[in-house]
């Protein structure tokens, strides 16, 4: 092959995306690599998101020529870390910025545009040995809190001690179970980070005793676009019944009920909307590129009706395009 300015310029890009992809889902992540080319956005995605997010980026470089875009799959910390400290442009993360960190950027003339892009679910899953099919929100504060220590505590299990896992400490996931539950209060002691959502997965798949906390996209056996090519999926998202969604057959998923309500739910798309599946939180995505870079129009791509499709598709539900809902009987 000849080598050209383009291929060079092409391989030192693979390079890079190679790198950040290498560093998702660790603890800590990687360091950031700034790009100076308005051609080139680099985005700090909340690593919950990385299997949303990635499609995203597939189509938007396929349907976009000349644009592309470098992701690092980090904490929801350092996702903002970065975008304060310039070295990524495009945030997704489970929370708006707050007036301090908006401030700060267009005191440095990056003034950050923010779009909320879905709604997740945050599920609950467990091996497929263990009885148990439904949870109530205080049974499962009781557990986070470490009051519940095993399965025995909640109902006739010839299980031993639950063993919480999480994806890492620094995670969105963590930081919304505490809030929404504990009232802001550290996890109690059998909680374990396992560094990554697979690996949570791989977890409750493997031992009778875990109980899972990750996002709904990692188990939805609908990710169509997951084993398409690009452009595969591109033709894709004009297929108008997208929105079929199962669950994994690997692990258990548990149905979620309010203390106040007979009835308990799992984490569809359908009682994402109407409020029904209680754990949700909103993903939001916050731009802080010029127009005309590749970070502005990655923005404009997804928050606009293609990329609500896509994430459409992933099991979470978009903020602009509402999933159809069939009622068989």
């Amino acid at each position: 092959m000849k080598l050209t300015l383009k291929n060079i310029l092409g391989a030192a890009l693979l390079l890079l995306t190679a790198t950040a992809c290498t560093n998702s889902g660790s603890k800590k992540g990687g360091t950031i690599v700034r790009s100076t080319s308005p051609n080139v956005g680099v985005m700090a995605c909340d690593a919950s998101f990385q299997n949303i997010m990635q499609q995203e980026i597939d189509i938007f470089e396929y349907t976009t020529p000349g644009y592309s875009i470098l992701p690092f799959y980090i904490d929801e910390a350092a996702c903002v870390d970065s975008l304060m400290n310039g070295r990524a442009n495009v945030a997704v993360i489970s929370r708006p910025l707050n007036s301090t960190e908006t401030k700060a950027l267009k005191t440095k003339g990056r003034a950050p545009h923010t779009t909320r892009i879905a709604v997740d679910a945050v599920a609950l899953i467990v091996n497929k040995d263990n009885p148990m099919n439904e949870i109530t929100m205080s049974e499962l504060k009781d557990i986070l809190d470490g009051k519940f220590k095993t399965w025995r505590d909640i109902q006739p299990s010839p299980l031993g001690e639950i063993r919480v896992v999480f994806d890492h400490q620094s995670s969105s996931t963590v930081r919304f179970m505490k809030d929404s539950l504990l009232d802001g209060r550290d996890l109690g002691a059998d909680v374990y980070a396992q560094g990554s959502n697979p690996a949570v997965f791989e977890t409750v798949k493997n031992n009778k005793n875990a109980l899972g906390v990750i996002g709904v996209s990692w188990i939805a056996t609908n990710m169509s676009g997951a084993d398409m090519t690009a452009e595969e999926r591109a033709k894709n998202l004009d297929n108008e019944d997208i929105t079929d969604m199962g669950f994994s057959s690997d692990i258990k998923v548990l149905r979620v009920r309010r203390d106040d309500s007979l009835d308990s739910y799992q984490p569809y798309q359908a009682y994402i909307l109407d409020g029904k599946y209680p754990l949700h939180r909103s993903m939001y995505m916050v731009n802080t590129g010029l127009q005309g870079t590749a970070a502005k129009s990655f923005y404009v791509f997804v928050t606009g009706w293609r990329g609500q499709k896509v994430i459409l598709t992933t099991g979470v539900l978009p903020s602009t395009v509402t999933p159809r809902v069939v009622e068989l009987n």
